[in-house]
C-alpha cells in the first residue's frame, strides 16, 4: 500500500547502474526520494554510482530480474535489460529471459503493492525502421528471426504488450522517451 506520510518515495530503479538508469536514480535522489538500486551489473557499472556509495538515501542491490525480488517500494522503474546490440546479442536467450521474466517479475511486485511501474525500452524494439524519424505510431520493421529479435520482437514486446493493466510505457525514440 502507497505511503501517504510525506512526499518522499522509496523507488526502485532495475537497471540502475546503467548510463540512464544512474541518470536516474541522480535525479530521483535530487528530488528527495530514497532509492533502490538494482543491477546484476552485466551491463552497468558500479563507476556509474560510485558517487553515491555514501548518500543516505540511496541503497544498491546486486539482483538479476530474472528473479523474484522482494522489496517495499512505492514506485517502480524497469530499465533493466542490455540495450546495445552488441550487448544483447551477446548471449540472445538472457536477454530474453531478462526482457520477458524481468518484466512479469516486476509487473507481478507492483500488482503486490499496488504501486506505479515504468516499463522502459528502447527503439530496438521497433527493429531496422524503414522511416526516419520514427513517429508514435510508427508499428516498426521488426525480423522475428533477426539478430534484433532477442531484444525487440520477443523480448520487450510481450512486455510492453500489456495494455489495461495502468502500465507506465517508456520508449525511447530517437533519444526522447515518449
Amino acid at each position: 500500500m502507497p505511503r501517504f506520510y510525506d512526499s518522499r518515495k522509496r523507488i526502485l530503479v532495475t537497471g540502475g547502474a546503467g548510463f540512464l538508469g544512474s541518470h536516474l536514480v541522480d535525479r530521483l535522489l535530487d528530488q528527495g526520494h530514497e532509492v533502490l538500486c538494482v543491477d546484476n551489473l552485466f551491463t552497468g557499472t558500479k563507476r556509474n554510482i560510485d558517487h553515491l556509495h555514501n548518500h543516505p538515501r540511496f541503497e544498491f542491490m546486486r539482483h538479476d530480474v530474472c528473479f523474484t525480488l522482494y522489496v517495499e517500494v512505492d514506485e517502480i522503474y524497469n530499465l533493466a535489460c542490455p540495450a546495445s546490440p552488441i550487448h544483447y546479442q551477446h548471449d540472445p536467450v538472457q536477454t530474453t529471459k531478462t526482457s520477458v521474466h524481468g518484466a512479469i517479475n516486476m509487473l507481478g511486485l507492483a500488482k503486490r503493492l499496488k504501486c506505479r511501474i515504468l516499463q522502459a525500452s528502447t527503439s530496438e524494439v521497433y527493429g531496422d525502421p524503414a522511416v526516419h524519424p520514427q513517429t508514435e505510431g510508427y508499428w516498426g520493421n521488426v525480423n522475428p528471426v533477426g539478430p534484433r529479435s532477442c531484444y525487440g520482437n520477443r523480448g520487450k514486446r510481450p512486455g510492453l504488450g500489456t495494455g489495461g493493466s495502468g502500465l507506465g510505457i517508456g520508449v525511447s525514440l530517437n533519444g526522447h522517451i515518449l
